[in-house]
């Protein structure tokens, strides 16, 4: 399901290879929430029965990298772009045009803080503030409903997380990297899993989608989720047979609020549900 704790302008970037008999093309990369992100998290999908509905997901991408097996980089991108996932479609992050055409096995990118050297022209001015003052490279706003029952909550996160070796299916074939060919353009999609932040467990390929732990952090019953509310939980106390929240070999995960903001590193994909060995930074 994922590798986990095995762990900005489109034109300030490097690219590097020189013309060979096979030629140059391409490589392309885009991001995109899919329906769980732009439209919903139906209750089918969540093993206790809630719908999760986002406002916003907020993303900084960056750190784009293309090398080949011996590591030697052929292309980077040097800054990072945010983004938000809610608006709909694939959007693009940047472009390595003038690649030897070849097979590229390390491909590799990041979600990291905000500065004020990353791209948020993509952002309402609110949003793009928000992003740059905090430092966040996640910023989700959600709300989550069953029955009459609603619970909003909007989380901020400065994770800093390295996806490398990624690897994803390629013309029906899982394939490693890029596959640049001569005249061609290989278009990578740099995929955000909005269901990833409710897991019951940060390793298990049986995880599943929950949010009651979430929604009886809310003490104080007035309808909001706040990150001081999850840290006041103590992962001990949530763990059953049925909802195991394991942490496998990550350390120092405590609380609710630890062990979500550890699924944070568990949102990147590529080409949809392509794998990358995700590492903190």
């Amino acid at each position: 399901m994922r590798a986990f704790y095995t762990i900005a302008t489109l034109v300030a970037i490097a690219a590097c290879s020189s013309s060979n008999s096979d030629g140059q093309g391409t490589a392309a990369f885009t991001t995109w929430g899919e329906d769980f992100i732009e439209k919903e998290i139906p209750s089918a999908d969540v093993a206790d029965g809630w719908t999760i509905r986002y406002n916003k997901f907020l993303i900084n991408i960056g750190g784009v990298k293309i090398a080949d097996e011996a590591g030697t980089v052929a292309a980077e991108m040097k800054t990072s772009k945010v983004f938000d996932n809610v608006k709909p479609g694939v959007k693009p992050v940047v472009t390595f045009p003038n690649l030897a055409a070849k097979a590229w096995t390390q491909v590799s990118y990041e979600v990291l803080p905000v500065t004020s050297a990353s791209d948020t022209s993509n952002l309402d001015a609110a949003d793009a503030t928000l992003m740059l003052q905090n430092g966040y490279s996640v910023y989700i706003d959600a709300v989550a409903t069953k029955g009459s029952v609603s619970k909003k909550y909007a989380w901020g996160f400065k994770t800093h997380t390295v996806h490398n070796r990624c690897k994803g299916e390629l013309a029906g074939k899982d394939t490693d990297g890029a596959v640049i060919t001569n005249g061609g353009t290989d278009t990578m999609q740099l995929t955000t899993h909005g269901d990833h932040l409710y897991y019951d467990d940060l390793q298990s390929p049986e995880a599943k989608v929950r949010f009651d732990a979430i929604a009886n952090a809310d003490k104080n019953n007035d309808g909001t989720v706040t990150m001081e509310e999850l840290a006041s939980v103590k992962r001990a106390e949530l763990r059953t047979a049925e909802a195991p929240y394991g942490v496998g070999a990550a350390a120092n995960i405590n609380t609710l609020a630890d062990f979500v903001t550890a699924l944070t590193r568990t949102i990147g994909h590529f080409r949809g549900e392509g794998e990358c060995f995700s590492s903190t930074k």
